[in-house]
């Protein structure tokens, strides 16, 4: 049970949305975008999270978009897991998404909704860093595409009534070789100790983690390492370590130097495979 009131709106368009956000903000309200509902329902439940007013966007066409059109891919913010899985344009998001949470609740989960949530894992924003993926964000200033990767390492406070309608992703990256490497503690559907997307674009391979840090990113200068072929596999993977942009979670998953264990033979795998396709 939900133990507070709040008001409902429905509105059809990605301007009405933004125009009623503001307009309620400007009251004084809590407002919050409701698009797959597990975050909200489960955390209000618990008291964890407040809002005055939900505004449901699972109406807005724009955002129920998925499909490739003039070379790119286009998904709407919208989309659940489990219609990305199905459709399965892209095989290393599909890959990665078929392993946040189980099959049920999927089918509920947006993958707007699991790149903007408060659970920090976000496993869903790999493979669309590491493919150059643009972003387009609807505001009170209005309408803009820009690069996935910039607008993920804006503060939250610029972010702020922000709403994502959809992810655009050039058709190039589509099928490029790529690997998905997830370590959990228990169960195959659990929570990442650490999850590693990967796509190999020509000589170079782009890289992004989930469960390492308290945020999910990729590092330039992380590739830039990965990607030195004038030092052994073993220093590369030492110097990679060493070069972790955030602090190195420490959790009941797992110690920070049992992360970094993991890391070290997860990075062996992953350019073992790689040298495999050469």
């Amino acid at each position: 049970m939900i133990a507070f009131d709040f008001d409902y709106y429905k509105p059809e368009t990605v301007h009405d949305t933004i125009s009623l956000y503001e307009d309620l903000k400007n009251k004084g309200k809590k407002v919050m975008y409701y698009g797959g509902g597990t975050e909200f329902i489960t955390m209000s439940r618990m008291n964890n999270i407040y809002a005055d007013a939900i505004l449901d966007i699972k109406g807005i066409p724009e955002l129920n978009i998925c499909k490739i059109k003039e070379e790119k891919l286009i998904i709407g913010a919208g989309v659940t897991l489990t219609k990305i899985a199905e459709l399965d344009f892209f095989p290393l998001l599909s890959k990665t998404v078929k392993r946040i949470a189980d099959h049920t609740v999927q089918d509920k989960i947006t993958i707007g909704g699991n790149l903007v949530g408060s659970i920090i894992y976000k496993e869903a924003a790999l493979p669309l860093l590491v493919s150059n993926s643009d972003i387009l964000v609807g505001n009170k200033d209005g309408i803009q595409r820009q690069k996935l990767m910039e607008y993920w390492n804006k503060n939250l406070k610029d972010k702020e009534g922000d709403l994502i309608i959809q992810f655009i992703v050039d058709t190039r990256y589509l099928h490029l070789p790529y690997v998905h490497v997830k370590r959990t503690k228990n169960e195959k559907i659990d929570y990442p100790l650490i999850s590693i997307a990967a796509l190999k674009d020509g000589d170079r391979i782009n890289i992004g983690f989930s469960g390492l840090c308290d945020k999910a990113f990729r590092s330039l200068d992380i590739e830039d390492i990965l990607n030195d072929n004038s030092i052994s596999d073993k220093e590369r993977i030492h110097r990679i370590i060493q070069r972790v942009p955030y602090e190195i979670i420490e959790d009941i998953y797992g110690t920070c130097k049992y992360r970094k264990f993991m890391l070290s033979k997860m990075l062996e795998e992953i350019v073992d495979e790689f040298r495999e396709d050469i």
